[in-house]
Parts: structure tokens; C-alpha cells; sequence
């Protein structure tokens, strides 16, 4: 006797190419729905109007020109991060080491600043900051890309733990160099000389961040797109085996994108120290690292789409922080409707690439190829 097979209620399969509008549309629904869903939370929560709410967020990320100004410098640097880390994340490299990399880009930089600046012109200072801040992150790259490509270890704790080392070593030598003795930080550094500060253009310390991030990224997507390598990259990241079968040496790929990877990290870290902060502390790169990874993943490492999503997370952080000042709510308030937001933006990602059938549908569409048959 033969068995029949019972058809499943609900079945998922893999959506065929999505057009660049509808994912647009896609995302724009989302973004409205979780609008409602976080008036609605705010009515029963706290009793405040949504409108107010969303009028407040707008306001704490455009209602001055110097808040303007702090949003584009964070989109900034949050945007540079996140395209250091979309070459590996092409390559299926999991670079969660990105805060690490960071980190020691702004100690490099705050090094050359504290032990040259009284001994170097300013603009040889500032060169010899960059490329220290290159090479740093560069090379906390490295180490775990050569592990990868020699001893396959897993390059997710790998990185993630380089982060702890990093940390520690900022943490020393903040002591060893602390201002003044026993305040446990350096406090500003080169305050009276500013040597090794990056120029102030256009009477805007954050210019010249704003405008060094957008060219790194039109560089990174030509890099990614259009070059040889870019190309190698992408083919390892879809598989090692074919990668290997065409010719192209895996290891080579794999130091090589996290070279590039660790360098722009630490160009990051170079700009948040000379052209931002200043000064070094264990928290100078404010939780970049892992952020960025959100970032590069919601715009699919493509570089003009981080920055967008850069600046839907910059924007959110903003707004929930000038809600929590004016309505005298408490922080957590504020994530629960950050979160909010990104988990419909992240969940419409689901709809992109999945679509759902109901087994009423599947019969009707069996019927329909049956009758076509016939």
C-alpha cells in the first residue's frame, strides 16, 4: 500500500532575485510599521504622544547646526569601520575584531602624538600618526588571518578575543602615561601645542573626517567591484573549493583582505584620535567595532548601501538619547525603541529572501500545472 506524503501546512523556499525597488519598498513598509508598533508601545508605556516622541528624535539629530555636524562625524566613522569590514565579511571571513583593529590604530596615533610631538613638524607628525595607525591595524588583522589561512582556526573567536588584548593594552599604557599622576586617564592630548591635530576646515573640526571616510568609500566599492581582487575575494567567499579549483591562492586572498581590512580600521582609529578625541582611553572607539558589523550586514557590504544604514543607526542613537533628555525617561526606554526599529528592518529581510507557501496554495498551483498539462 502505498503511502501518501502529507503536505506541510506552511513551506518556505528561496525567493528569486529580488529588484533593487521593491527591496526599497520592502524596507520602507518596515521602517512605517515599526513607527506604529513604537507609538503604540510609547502611548501604553509612558502616556506620551508618538508624534512628540518622533519630533523630539528628528530634532536631537537636526534641530542645531552643531548637532547636524556630530551626526555626520559619527555617520563618519561608524561608516568607515563598517567598509573595513565588508572585504572579509564578502569573503566570509568573520571580522568581529573590528573594535581590536580600532583600538590600536587610536593607540598608534596618541603614541606618536605623546612621544613626537615636541620633536616633529606638525605635518610630518600627522603622516607618521597615519601610516603608525595603518600598520597597527594592519596588523591585528593579520595575526588572525595568518592562523586562519595556516591552521583554519576559527576566525570568529580569534578576532573576537584580539579585542580583549587590545583593551589591555590601551588600559596600560593609559596608567603608564596618565595626566596628571593618579586620574587614571591622559586627559587632551598636545591641548596647548595641538601637535599631530588634524586642520580645521571650513571652521569644522569634523570636515575633513566627513570628506577622508566618503573617499574611502567610493575606493572600497571600485575595490570590491571592479578589481582583480575584489573579484578573488568574492570567489572565495562563495566557495574555497572553486576558489582553489580557478587558480587563485585562498591563503594569499585571506591574509591579503584582512591586511586591507585592519589597515582602514586603523585609519579610523588615526581619525577619531588627530581629527576628533584627542586623546586615548579604553572606550575611544565607543563600541564601533560591532556595530559596524550590523551596518555592513543590513546593506549586503555594499558600500554606498552602509551609507544609508550608517545613518539610520547614527540618527537612531541621536533621537534616543534628545528623548531621553527632554522627557526625562531613562535610557533603556530609548533602546527598546531603537530595537524595535531594527528588528522589523532586520526581519524584512526574511521576506526578501524567503517566500512563504501555504499548502492551499501549493494544491491550487499542483492543480493549475495539472490542468496546463492536460
Amino acid at each position: 500500500m502505498a503511502q501518501s506524503t502529507k503536505t506541510p501546512l506552511i513551506r518556505i523556499s528561496k525567493r528569486p532575485a529580488v529588484p533593487t525597488k521593491t527591496k526599497a519598498l520592502v524596507y520602507a513598509a518596515a521602517i512605517l510599521l515599526a513607527l506604529v508598533v513604537c507609538g503604540l508601545v510609547t502611548t501604553l508605556m509612558t502616556g506620551l504622544d508618538p508624534i512628540a516622541v518622533y519630533a523630539t528624535m528628528i530634532n536631537g539629530a537636526f534641530g542645531t547646526t552643531r548637532r547636524i555636524w556630530v551626526l555626520l562625524q559619527d555617520m563618519a566613522m561608524l561608516l568607515c569601520v563598517s567598509l573595513a569590514l565588508a572585504p572579509a565579511f564578502r569573503m566570509k571571513f568573520w571580522n568581529l575584531g573590528g573594535e581590536g583593529q580600532v583600538l590600536m590604530g587610536c593607540f598608534a596615533c596618541a603614541s606618536c602624538m605623546l612621544l613626537l610631538g615636541d620633536s616633529l613638524p606638525n605635518a610630518a607628525l600627522i603622516l607618521v600618526s597615519l601610516v603608525a595607525s595603518v600598520v597597527a591595524g594592519a596588523v591585528w588583522g593579520l595575526v588572525p588571518a595568518f592562523f586562519k589561512a595556516r591552521f583554519n582556526t576559527n576566525e570568529t573567536l580569534f578576532t573576537l578575543m584580539m579585542n580583549y588584548v587590545a583593551t589591555q593594552i590601551v588600559a596600560y599604557f593609559v596608567i603608564l602615561w596618565e595626566n596628571p599622576k593618579g586620574s587614571g586617564k591622559i586627559g587632551m592630548i598636545n591641548q596647548s601645542s595641538q601637535a599631530g591635530w588634524l586642520p580645521v576646515i571650513a571652521d569644522s573640526k569634523y570636515l575633513l573626517n566627513i570628506i577622508v571616510v566618503a573617499a574611502i568609500t567610493v575606493l572600497m566599492y571600485v575595490y570590491m567591484r571592479y578589481s582583480k581582487h575584489g573579484f578573488e575575494l568574492a570567489v572565495v567567499g562563495e566557495s574555497v573549493d572553486t576558489a582553489r579549483y580557478a587558480g587563485i591562492n585562498t591563503s594569499r586572498v585571506i591574509v591579503r583582505t584582512m591586511l586591507l581590512s585592519g589597515a582602514v580600521c586603523g585609519i579610523a582609529g588615526f581619525l577619531l584620535v588627530a581629527g576628533t578625541n584627542h586623546t586615548l582611553t579604553t572606550t575611544v572607539s565607543g563600541g564601533l567595532g560591532f556595530t559596524a558589523v550590523m551596518v555592513a550586514w543590513l546593506a549586503k557590504f555594499n558600500p554606498f548601501g552602509m551609507i544609508a544604514s550608517s545613518f539610520l543607526i547614527v540618527f537612531m542613537e541621536c533621537g534616543a538619547s534628545e528623548i531621553s533628555t527632554t522627557f526625562s525617561l531613562n535610557q533603556s526606554f530609548s533602546d527598546i525603541l531603537t530595537g524595535i526599529i531594527l528588528f522589523f528592518i532586520i526581519g524584512s529581510e526574511f521576506f526578501i529572501t524567503y517566500q512563504l507557501h501555504f499548502r492551499g496554495q501549493t494544491k491550487a498551483a499542483q492543480e493549475a500545472t495539472a490542468g496546463k498539462e492536460a
